[in-house]
């Protein structure tokens, strides 16, 4: 007989309203939102900022840059955990912000990572088998905080044993 394993860790997500973030979380919040300025997005008009802490404190924040050739372009999500680890493979990540705006408009919107993003993020907490705290922007300027992937991504490959 087969032993019942437990597949996933779901568990309700956290709203936080923008005035009860900490300083980091409001940090980090920030500096994605400087992050969507420079966003490579002529084709959705979609900008996408990211920032991210590492265990030494440092800081790092990056965007989303589309191509033509859709869907070569990548996401602000994982252009920011692939530079940090190509440069700090050492440093685990500790909280990963993600924002959204239109090109033209002064209000963000509310935005989670795509699945390409979750799975990176999955591979990223695998390693340092940590969870990395997943803050998302909303339109209304709250805050919706996963205390890991698990509560975004359930049924990982990882999980599944495939």
């Amino acid at each position: 007989m087969k032993e019942n394993k437990k597949v996933s860790n779901i568990s309700t997500m956290e709203l936080i309203p923008a005035e009860n973030l900490n300083e980091t979380q409001a940090n980090l919040i920030d500096l994605a939102i400087k992050a969507t300025d420079n966003a490579y997005a002529p084709y959705s008009n979609f900008r996408v900022g990211a920032a991210v802490i590492l265990a030494d404190g440092q800081t790092f924040w990056a965007n989303n840059q589309e191509n033509i050739a859709y869907p070569s372009g990548i996401c602000a999500e994982r252009v920011l955990l692939c530079y940090t680890h190509s440069n700090y493979p050492k440093l685990k990540p500790l909280s990963i912000a993600i924002v959204a705006k239109k090109a033209n408009d002064t209000g963000m919107a509310t935005v989670t990572p795509c699945g390409l993003c979750r799975q990176t993020i999955s591979e990223y907490e695998m390693k340092f088998d940590s969870p990395i705290e997943i803050l998302m922007l909303r339109a209304d300027g709250s805050v919706l905080k996963a205390q890991g992937i698990d509560q975004l991504l359930p049924y990982k490959l990882e999980d599944l044993n495939v």
